[in-house]
C-alpha cells in the first residue's frame, strides 16, 4: 500500500536525448514533411480549412414547362399535363392517363374483388383500399364474372387497361429560376448570369460542356443526364422521381463572379425499378361538374408522371483569423507525431534500444537529491528543483540535454 502512495505522488518531467542517427533522424523529418505538407496542401489549399463557412443556405426556386403534346386525339397543354400549377421546386409532368368518366355517388360492382357468394365479400367489409365500402354483397359484374358490391363513386375505375404513354413529353422544356442567399455573410445570387441575354435564354439548352449556364432543360436530356432511359420509364416503369441538384459552393475571398451553380441529376427513386408490385410514379384527381337537377358528378384520372424535385445545396467561405489560427495549432501540434513514432521505433525495434531506454528514463529520489546536494558542497542550493544525474551519465551544456551517437 506505502509503495502503490509513493508511486501516485510522483511528478515526471521532460529529459530531452539527442540521438545521433541517420536511420532515425531520416525517419523523423520525412513524418514531420509528410504531417506539414497534408496540412498545408489538403487542410488549408484544398479544404480552405482558414475559412469560416456558412452552410444555412436560403433558397427560391421557381420553375415553368413548355411544350405540346397529342394523347387520345387531343392537343394537350402545360395547364393539363403539369401539376401542381404553381412553379414549385416539386412538379409532375404527365405521360399517360387513365380516365374514368360521368361517376356519381351511389352502389356498383367493384372492378377487382371477384365473388361467388355474399360470404365471399363479407370478409373485405372493414377494409381499406379498392374503389369505395363494401356492403358485403355478390353482383354480377359483366356476363362472364361477379364481383363485390360497393358504395362510392360509380362506374367503379378499372386501370388495368394498357395505354401508351404521351411521347412528345421528352422534347418538354424545364425552366428553373433560383435564387440563394448565404445569411452569415449577406452574400446574394441567382442562376441567371449577367452575360445571359434575352436571345440566349430563347435559343439554349442545358449542356454540361457547351451550355453551362443555361437554366432551360429539355425533359429528355434532364432523364439521359440522370442515367436513365426515357422510353423505359414512360413504358415499362410507368413514371419515376428524377432529381435536379443544384450545388452553390462559394468562395467568397474571390471575386462574386466566381460564384456559379452546378447542376448534376440522379434517379431518386431507384428502389422502385427492382419492385414490380408499385413500379413507378402515379396519383389520382378529379374534376367535379354538376347537372342540371343538381346532382354532382365527377371525371376521375389516374395519372402516370415523372415527378421532377429540384434540391439546392451549398456552402459559402470566407478568410477568418479564428479558424486560421487553430489549424495553424493544429498543424504544428501534429508535427510532434513524428517524435512519437521515433521514440515507438527507439525503444522496441533499433540496435541499442537499452542504451536509449537508460537515457531517456530515469527515477530520482527524495534522498537521493538530498545525498547528491551534500555530496556537491551546496552546488545546486540555488534551485532545489534540480534533480542530479547518475555519475555515469554525461552532462551536456545545453539545458540538460543528452547526446546518443551513432
Amino acid at each position: 500500500m506505502m509503495g502503490c502512495i509513493t508511486n501516485f505522488f510522483t511528478y515526471e518531467t521532460t529529459k530531452s536525448v539527442v540521438v545521433k542517427s541517420w536511420t532515425i533522424g531520416i525517419f523523423n523529418r520525412v513524418v514531420q514533411l509528410l504531417i506539414l505538407t497534408y496540412f498545408i496542401g489538403w487542410v488549408f489549399v484544398h479544404e480552405k480549412a482558414y475559412q469560416i463557412r456558412d452552410t444555412a443556405i436560403e433558397s427560391s426556386v421557381m420553375t415553368k414547362v413548355k411544350g405540346f403534346g397529342v394523347y387520345n386525339n387531343r392537343l394537350l397543354d402545360v395547364a393539363d399535363y403539369v401539376t401542381p400549377t404553381q412553379g414549385s421546386s416539386v412538379f409532375c409532368v404527365i405521360t399517360k392517363l387513365i380516365t374514368t368518366e360521368n361517376q356519381v355517388q351511389g352502389y356498383c360492382p367493384e372492378s377487382e374483388t371477384k365473388c361467388i357468394r355474399d360470404d365471399d365479400c363479407r370478409k373485405f367489409m372493414g377494409r381499406s383500399g379498392g374503389n369505395g365500402i363494401m356492403t358485403g354483397k355478390c353482383v354480377s359484374f359483366n356476363n362472364y364474372s361477379s364481383t363485390c358490391e360497393i358504395r362510392g363513386w360509380c362506374p367503379a375505375e378499372i386501370d388495368s387497361i394498357q395505354i401508351d404513354p404521351m411521347m412528345e413529353v421528352e422534347n418538354f422544356t424545364i425552366f428553373i429560376k433560383n435564387s440563394i442567399r448565404f445569411p452569415l455573410f449577406n452574400f446574394t445570387k441567382g442562376n441567371f448570369l449577367p452575360t445571359i441575354t434575352d436571345k440566349y435564354i430563347k435559343m439554349c439548352n442545358f449542356h454540361p460542356v457547351t451550355d453551362t449556364y443555361c437554366p432551360i432543360f429539355k425533359v429528355g436530356d434532364v432523364v439521359k443526364f440522370a442515367h436513365q432511359n426515357f422510353t423505359d420509364i414512360a413504358l415499362k416503369l410507368r413514371g419515376g422521381v428524377i432529381g435536379i441538384k443544384i450545388g452553390w459552393m462559394c468562395d467568397l475571398d474571390q471575386s462574386e463572379d466566381s460564384c456559379n451553380p452546378t447542376y448534376s441529376f440522379t434517379r431518386l427513386d431507384a428502389v422502385s425499378q427492382k419492385n414490380n408490385v408499385t413500379p413507378g410514379y402515379n396519383f389520382r384527381y378529379a374534376k367535379y361538374y354538376k347537372m342540371e337537377n343538381g346532382t354532382e358528378y365527377r371525371t376521375l384520372l389516374k395519372a402516370y408522371a415523372i415527378r421532377f424535385d429540384v434540391l439546392v445545396n451549398g456552402n459559402a467561405g470566407k478568410f477568418n483569423m479564428i479558424p486560421t489560427l487553430i489549424n495553424m495549432v493544429a498543424a504544428f501540434t501534429s508535427v510532434g507525431v513524428g517524435t512519437v513514432l521515433c521514440d515507438i521505433i527507439l525503444l522496441n525495434f533499433l540496435k541499442g534500444a537499452e542504451q536509449y531506454k537508460a537515457k531517456k528514463f530515469e527515477e530520482v529520489s527524495e534522498s537521493q537529491i538530498i545525498s547528491d546536494i551534500s555530496h556537491s558542497n551546496g552546488l545546486y542550493r540555488k534551485s532545489c528543483s534540480q534533480l542530479s544525474v547518475k555519475q555515469d551519465e554525461k552532462l551536456s551544456n545545453d539545458s540538460g540535454a543528452f547526446s546518443i551517437g551513432h
